[in-house]
């Protein structure tokens, strides 16, 4: 692309030319036609190559050709074509995808910058070019308002300032249609901001963003683990094993910091202080060293697998004990080398306990004869199996606490409690024995509410059913009638002889020690 610019006449014109295109921009109106001809410079008739994102001043000179710098200051209003000055998307520069977190931003212009940064390439015309693209890519794209900009409308000229020109050639006071964005901020004071003014050493030493390198498992520790347990596993507490990345110390250089066979040597920056002094006119100030920074040693090999750090993250089993007691969503923290991880447990459901805080809820089914007579059933415990005992006359969805036998309490001394919710559970089948034995217990019940299938009130208040099975009725009916005959011979008689009454005495006193105890 050539650039050249006639000041033949007080309007004068600018043109910008290309092997196939020819830009005219007058005061007025600007348009474009196809031409294969070349202009030469007005002095030196030669043919320049500089590509240029911005022109001279109109000259006040009426009769000369002058050629255009590549970095002159813009004083008019020029309508470019963007092609020319399309540039890389930041995306693309830093090497990450457009739904990247800050985090991943961050990581990103870490990496690029420490590779493109000048004082690590000296050798390197092109670095830093390239370090001030990343600067600015992550300039755009840390600022969450910039980025939100830059996603809606894209980057294709540098400047925020460019006109833009409709379709009819007028010129108006807008901007592009395309999102553009100017630098402010010097690339070097950015990195400075942002991870610190430590400085670079003699030896390509790169200001630590870390005070580790990075490896193939990661660019850092872990921070936070999510740890799947059971229920039983939070109650009674376990060693779970888990693979983390940690930070450790550098298995080939073991800390040293330096390639093997050598060993660190006294800073002779700072002559082993770790601190220098530096003169500003009348003004002297101690700082740190800027070549060991302030570790008052120099390492001229350093360890290629830890950069001369000493450290590396590595993939490591770590062990995590559990404490007993642990709830759904609750976080621990915990030491590993010189980090701290915070890990957050997830409890699954149990099918059988319910928890609430140290308490649990359990369910118990019992039998009629149980709920009646009472009894004893043996439940499953957090800990350990439990008898629990049944008063007679016990109701369905009685609650019976089991007191200290919930889950041992985290942050304070002892355990919850265990809550038992009875349930009385019926048979989904009878025999014809337990049917006939129940119809039986139905004619004798007294105080129904309501009405029992099959059983009807006679005239003079007695009960009787009407089901089968009627021999087996007969029979239970034909013992009870007996039952009640032989006692009331057996009292008649007891009464008619005094002799008796000593042992009617004492069978009522036997009758009354059954009922106490019971």
């Amino acid at each position: 692309m050539r650039l050249s610019a006639n000041m033949a006449t007080t309007k004068g014109f600018a043109s910008i030319l290309r092997s196939t295109n020819l830009c005219l921009i007058g005061r007025n109106k600007s348009q474009t036609v196809q031409t294969p001809i070349l202009s030469r410079c007005g002095n030196c008739s030669q043919f320049y190559n500089y590509s240029s994102q911005s022109v001279n001043p109109w000259s006040r000179l009426k009769t000369q050709k002058y050629c255009i710098s590549g970095t002159l200051q813009v004083y008019r209003k020029f309508h470019l074509s963007s092609g020319l000055f399309a540039k890389r998307n930041y995306y693309e520069i830093l090497g990450i995808s457009r739904n990247s977190s800050a985090k991943d931003i961050k990581k990103a212009y870490y990496q690029l910058a420490k590779k493109y940064h000048p004082d690590t390439n000296k050798n390197d015309p092109n670095a830093s070019r390239k370090f001030q693209e990343v600067s600015e890519a992550y300039e755009v794209l840390s600022d969450e308002t910039k980025r939100k900009e830059y996603d809606t409308w894209g980057a294709t000229s540098e400047q925020m300032g460019m006109g833009s020109s409709s379709a009819s050639g007028k010129s108006h006071d807008t901007r592009d249609f395309n999102w553009q964005f100017k630098s402010s901020i010097n690339p070097e004071e950015l990195f400075k901001k942002i991870f610190g003014d430590a400085g670079f050493n003699t030896v390509g030493g790169f200001p630590d963003f870390e005070d580790y390198a990075e490896s193939k498992y990661g660019f850092g520790s872990a921070q936070e683990v999510i740890m799947n347990l059971t229920f039983s596993q939070a109650a009674r507490g376990v060693n779970k094993d888990i693979n983390i990345n940690v930070v450790d110390t550098c298995p080939k250089c073991m800390g040293n910091r330096c390639e093997l066979g050598y060993k660190p040597i006294k800073c002779n920056y700072c002559n082993g202080t770790g601190m220098e002094t530096i003169s500003t006119g009348p003004f002297v100030m101690r700082s740190t060293c800027r070549q060991c920074h302030g570790t008052r040693v120099y390492i001229k090999y350093p360890c290629m697998e830890c950069e001369g750090k000493g450290q590396t993250v590595q993939r490591k089993k770590v062990t995590v004990p559990v404490p007993a007691g642990v709830e759904d969503g609750q976080t621990v923290r915990m030491a590993v080398g010189n980090k701290e991880l915070f890990i957050t447990f997830h409890v699954e459901k149990s099918n059988y306990f319910r928890r609430d805080g140290a308490d649990i809820h359990t369910e118990a089914d019992i039998s009629i004869s149980q709920a009646i007579l009472g009894g004893t059933i043996c439940i499953e415990g957090v800990y350990e199996n439990i008898t629990v005992q049944i008063r007679p006359n016990t109701s369905s969805h009685t609650l019976i606490r089991l007191g200290n036998k919930g889950i041992k309490k985290v942050n304070t001394v002892g355990n919850g409690d265990h809550y038992v919710h009875i349930r009385i559970k019926l048979s989904s089948s009878l025999s014809e024995k337990q049917r006939a034995l129940i119809q039986a217990y139905a004619e004798l019940e007294e105080d129904t509410p309501g009405q029992v299938y099959g059983v009807t009130s006679k005239k003079d208040g007695s009960k009787q059913c009407y089901l089968e099975p009627f021999d087996l009725m007969d029979l239970i009916r034909e013992a009870l009638n007996s039952n009640e005959s032989t006692k009331k011979k057996e009292k008649s008689s007891r009464t008619s002889d005094p002799s008796d009454k000593s042992l009617d005495a004492s069978d009522d006193d036997d009758e009354s020690a059954r009922q106490k105890m019971s």
